[in-house]
């Protein structure tokens, strides 16, 4: 299997990065309904434009908590800190898009 992987490691790479897209769609899927509606909409509109940073950067999106996302996505309060740096904030703008 390795000699495989050293052959096409692009076949491997494609294969991880849509197992973790459906680890994030999965993780996406939360107690509100609001959260739920956006992240679908979302995942249908640029799972497949979506690269390893923004895979990042929804991976930690999703550790937020819901309320605090959902008021986010909401517009409710704005993002700061380590949440409002210019990637975060065009994920949060294509997450609002929806």
């Amino acid at each position: 299997m390795g000699f495989i992987i050293l052959i096409m490691p692009h076949l491997f790479t494609s294969s991880l990065r849509l197992l973790e897209l459906r680890r994030l769609r999965w993780r996406a899927r939360r107690g509100r309904l609001e959260n739920d509606l956006i992240f679908e909409r979302f995942f249908s509109r640029y799972e497949t434009a979506l690269d390893g940073s923004d895979i990042e950067i929804l991976r930690r999106i999703l550790a937020l908590s819901d309320d605090v996302l959902s008021n986010i996505l909401l517009m409710r309060i704005h993002p700061e800190g380590e949440w409002a740096t210019p990637e975060m904030m065009r994920m949060w703008a294509r997450l609002r898009s929806v």
